[in-house]
């Protein structure tokens, strides 16, 4: 007994070394660079020209009969008026669908261009919740510190801030010495494919190669990661695929007086019940990874333990994560049910209930993957699968060890 406590001891002092030690050199990857030169910004001026676009109803609809052009038409005429000497400087060309994209040529052609993108569409306002938003959703309304109406984050907000650059760059004289691209898409919110896909599109037939592509992605943010009292930057170096699948139960109609044990909109909901009992498995892997090896090496000694340890401490890093969606979502495949359709009546059996559920493909997983296991999960030759619409893969990661990622870590 006593050699095997002297084992157990020296096992802990040999653990207790490791860990130690891997975290002296889990030290910080942030690069040193020279503070920014403060630029004059009227951010209350900035402000209103972000408030004035959130009011075009700039709306990407499923159904394209819906989609109001003449709104979009206004957005970029208010565009035009806002920003006058980018309109003056600047090559302008509408692309597809309302899509815009400026050209600002540089002095070296020998230097391959960048591109900024964003987005000038929004999401509908979801029918009857009008009176639930402090500020109506289109009145671009200042107020108590904030601006205030949809797309003001997702994604005008984008746009504007790339295009009140530029014109305080112009008014200082500035000359880029690559060419820069803005692109700004009208359908984001609907795939893309008359707008980035139909840019993308043009700058190949011309033979555009890019240094780098910056479009939407996280945010400055102070107080979200345990531990990190630093601003961090959330920066997407992955986006997540895409895929929305139907589920259909057939049943046989009548009088709720005389039900049969299941009907089709039990039959659907106990599939959803399955898929949501039943989560993709995830865990800290690819781009949620190097995020906690940047993250990590901020924090103090106790989480910087862990972090430099995931060998030993993932089990409890993960359960951890997963017991919120935002942090969840980094981990896995998410699933959302988020549309449910049946009956007519309330005394009468619904023949047919339809739920359509989405879901955020991780890198590393597939359309194709996730289609067969929801076809497991579900287990139920009553419940019809379809897919609505192609979907889409997850993208590929970006390296972070590129002339790129290191310029904009800066």
């Amino acid at each position: 007994m006593k050699r095997i406590g002297l084992a157990l001891g020296a096992g802990l002092v040999l653990l207790l070394a490791v860990l130690l030690v891997r975290t002296a050199r889990f030290t910080s990857r942030q690069l040193p660079s020279e503070p920014a030169a403060e630029l004059p910004v009227d951010a209350a001026a900035a402000a209103e020209r972000l408030a004035g676009s959130l009011r075009f109803r700039t709306i990407s609809y499923e159904a394209p009969a819906q989609r109001e052009e003449e709104q979009f038409a206004a957005l970029r005429e208010y565009l035009q008026a806002s920003f006058p000497r980018v309109h003056g400087a600047l090559g302008r060309e509408v692309v597809g669908q309302g899509a815009l994209l400026y050209t600002w040529s540089g002095s070296d052609a020998t230097l391959r261009p960048i591109l900024l993108m964003g987005h000038m569409d929004v999401v509908p306002v979801e029918p009857g919740t009008e009176t639930q938003w402090t500020h109506p959703p289109f009145a671009g309304r200042i107020a108590d510190g904030y601006i205030w109406g949809r797309g003001a984050m997702d994604d005008k907000l984008g746009v504007l801030g790339v295009l009140e650059a530029a014109e305080l760059l112009l008014a200082r004289g500035h000359e880029p010495r690559r060419s820069v691209y803005l692109a700004f898409g009208a359908d984001e919110e609907v795939g893309g494919a008359e707008g980035a896909a139909r840019i993308a599109a043009l700058l190949a037939s011309r033979g555009v190669e890019l240094e780098l592509v910056l479009d939407e992605g996280g945010a400055l943010t102070t107080g979200t990661v345990p531990g990190v009292t630093a601003p961090v930057a959330v920066v997407g170096i992955a986006e997540k695929g895409s895929l929305s699948i139907e589920l259909i139960a057939t049943a046989e109609g009548g009088h709720s007086s005389m039900p049969p044990r299941q009907t089709a909109v039990g039959i659907t909901s106990r599939a959803i019940q399955r898929l949501e009992e039943r989560p993709f498995p995830g865990g800290i892997t690819g781009p949620t990874r190097e995020m906690f090896d940047y993250v990590g090496r901020e924090m103090g000694f106790g989480p910087r333990i862990v972090f430099a340890n995931l060998w030993l401490f993932r089990p409890l890093v993960e359960r951890q994560l997963a017991a919120s969606p935002t942090t969840d979502a980094t981990l896995r495949t998410t699933t959302a049910a988020t549309i449910f359709q049946a009956g007519v009546k309330e005394n009468v059996l619904p023949s047919s209930a339809r739920a359509v559920v989405n879901f955020r493909l991780r890198p590393g997983d597939s359309a194709a993957g996730v289609l067969e296991r929801v076809r497991e999960v579900v287990d139920d030759p009553r419940v019809e699968l379809r897919l609505l619409g192609e979907g889409s893969d997850p993208s590929p990661v970006s390296p972070t060890d590129s002339p790129s990622w290191t310029l904009l870590q800066r």
